[in-house]
């Protein structure tokens, strides 16, 4: 992002009464706060995701050889 749209954003919050600004600011923080726990799922989920595939795997391999049953609780 550039620091034009960032001052662009500035400029239409300084427009706003203080209660507003306050308000698009927990908004805000909220918001931001989303972004940052989807960004850790995903590096979570990218760290794990061949380990994950292995278990699918293997459950699909359980089931042909009627080792394990799929479940309908989902």
């Amino acid at each position: 992002m550039s620091s034009q749209t960032i001052a662009t954003v500035i400029k239409m919050l300084e427009s706003l009464p203080d209660s507003a600004q306050n308000e698009v600011a927990e908004h805000l923080r909220n918001y931001i706060a989303e972004i940052q726990d989807d960004i850790r799922w995903d590096g979570l989920f990218k760290s794990s995701e061949s380990k994950l595939t292995a278990m699918v795997r293997q459950a699909i391999k359980d089931i042909a050889q009627g080792k394990a049953h799929p479940t309908d609780s989902l």
